[in-house]
């Protein structure tokens, strides 16, 4: 939708690996990974499948973000953040990101999104608003545990995850919801 980078102003990081058995990078986001708390027909507000390779040497833990830069605020909506996957974990499954965290390993803990939820929330675009873009990046951190309270916003996760990261990797999948 816009030129809105959520990278151009983060240091730079080293890339890896980042694969996905649900959505493909440039292509359209399925069905099930749209939000059917928003009410969107065939929403199930189920977090894709992801699996990653090839983390810069030094990774001592990972998060996992889903970031909307396109969504009618001034500061985007975050879908779903994730902190604290320990390095030995390099795939979450379809699903990892329902109320219970049911899919993520022992340590995870996933922080409340824009919508207030500790969740994942698909993809909502306002009707006629145009293509989203929607970021699902995993980084890789050089600390075991990035020390923010559960409670904590991703944004908040985001900033402290700026003096940690070593790499990340990113899909970029797309969105609309026609008018």
């Amino acid at each position: 939708m816009s030129g809105n980078d959520p990278f151009a102003r983060l240091p730079e990081a080293s890339a890896f690996t980042l694969t996905s058995k649900t959505v493909a990078d440039g292509g359209a986001l399925p069905k099930p990974q749209y939000s059917g708390a928003f009410g969107v027909p065939g929403g199930e507000d189920l977090s894709p499948h992801l699996a990653w390779d090839g983390a810069p040497e030094g990774t001592k833990s990972f998060a996992v973000t889903v970031y909307d830069p396109d969504a009618p605020t001034h500061s985007g909506f975050w879908h779903w953040a994730v902190a604290d996957i320990p390095a030995t974990v390099t795939e979450l499954p379809e699903g990892a990101g329902d109320e219970a965290g049911s899919g993520l390993p022992q340590g995870a803990f996933q922080l409340p999104n824009d919508a207030r939820a500790a969740r994942y929330i698909g993809a909502a675009p306002p009707a006629g608003h145009g293509e989203h873009r929607y970021f699902i990046t995993v980084w890789a951190l050089a600390t075991e545990t990035i020390g923010v309270p559960a409670d904590a916003t991703p944004a908040f996760l985001g900033f402290n995850m700026s003096g940690h990261t070593l790499g990340r990797a990113t899909i970029v999948a797309t969105g609309e919801t026609p008018a």
